[in-house]
């Protein structure tokens, strides 16, 4: 049986019996809800779930030694289990996990000791990399079962996916009770915009705002968008030219380009997405580079160069609130589609991209706007 499926395994028995609890001590089980609930650190789980995959896999390591330069015989690639297994897993279940790898945060990035209890680990909270410490230790001891560990594990997962998908439901429903209600103005929804754009781990926002644009005036362009790519997929993988791309009705070449930043727009940027488009078959119209940051003057004067020396490619930098705020007053009669094909994206996206706390944000913030405006 691969990692994968015994994953799989374990997660059909979670599933079908979430009330239950595996692990004996009353001690342990509150260090695990500790470690699978906190809202601010979500490595540790992962953390967790890796090195007590690989202690099922290969019943010899030692779940506290999930680095290769150990170099003895019980350790083991803990990053290669959490890439190549947990990320997929946690992912298709739509578990709330980090997107990414534990053993690239800056914590665990570097060890080439176990994790042991005594190695004190400086990250925040401490007491939750402590508590995961002394989880993995009882595992290497045989005090606990690896697998009754990672069962509980995605028991507490799925619960916290469950509740959450659940709220998310509700909140839906009471906007949905509330359609009869005025259409929010143009500046009522920048002002949601805003609101949600200043949330935590809003990066994606800015690509489903122009995609929302596009999508709620559709039938009125010659354009349509392309497929959204990952959020986290390179341009260098997938191919795009940027973040969003826009083509003409009946032709598959790229006319306009939008790539998305949450930071100031520098003259080098501008430099890297001219290269990026040297040596392209045929020409893009416009490259439209959205910030949520400040404009400088000089790299809005500099882009306005670009277009003789690229021989026709319209350079703009734009602030996106400020584009949110024009095309708003300039389709207002479709100012409801757009705000109802941001939610759709939104909600749409898979928990990597958009965590679920962002999306329940959104529709709390949605329903506050409609019984105030």
């Amino acid at each position: 049986m691969t990692p994968s499926e015994r994953l799989e395994q374990i997660f059909a028995v979670a599933s079908a019996s979430l009330t239950e609890r595996a692990v004996t001590s009353e001690e342990n089980r509150s260090r695990l809800d500790g470690v699978c609930k906190s809202p601010s650190n979500r490595a540790c789980v992962r953390l967790l779930m890796a090195c007590l995959l690989a202690k099922l896999d290969r019943p010899e390591i030692d779940p506290r030694k999930p680095y290769t330069e150990i170099g003895t015989p019980d350790s083991f690639s803990g990053r290669s289990y959490d890439e190549q297994h947990i990320t997929r897993f946690v992912q298709r279940h739509r578990l709330p996990c980090n997107s990414t790898t534990a053993f690239l945060t800056p914590v665990l990035r570097n060890i080439g000791r176990p994790l042991t209890p005594d190695l004190q680990l400086i990250g925040k909270p401490r007491q939750l990399y402590a508590d995961a410490q002394h989880l993995l230790h009882e595992a290497a001891e045989g005090r606990e079962s690896a697998e009754d560990m990672l069962t509980d594990t995605i028991r507490i997962l799925i619960q916290m996916r469950d509740e959450r998908l659940a709220r998310l439901a509700q909140l839906q429903s009471e906007l949905r009770a509330g359609a009869d209600a005025l259409p929010l103005s143009s500046e009522a929804i920048v002002a949601l915009i805003r609101q949600h754009l200043a949330c935590k781990y809003s990066s994606r926002l800015p690509v489903l705002v122009v995609a929302a644009a596009y999508q709620a005036v559709a039938d009125r362009l010659a354009e349509r968008i392309m497929p959204l790519q990952a959020h986290n997929a390179a341009d260098e993988q997938t191919g795009a030219v940027g973040d969003v791309e826009i083509t003409l009705e009946n032709d598959d070449r790229i006319c306009t380009v939008y790539e998305m930043k949450q930071k100031v727009v520098t003259i080098d940027d501008l430099d890297r997405a001219v290269q990026k488009l040297a040596g392209r078959s045929y020409r893009i119209d416009n490259y439209v580079v959205i910030t949520t940051d400040r404009i400088d003057a000089a790299t809005r004067e500099y882009a306005a160069t670009l277009y003789e020396s690229t021989g026709g490619t319209e350079f703009v930098v734009l602030d996106c609130l400020g584009f949110v705020q024009h095309f708003l007053h300039l389709f207002h009669r479709r100012r409801a589609a757009f705000l109802d094909a941001y939610q759709s994206l939104l909600l749409n996206q898979p928990d990597s991209s958009v965590g679920l706390p962002l999306k329940e944000a959104f529709l709390v913030l949605r329903r506050a706007a409609i019984t105030t405006d």
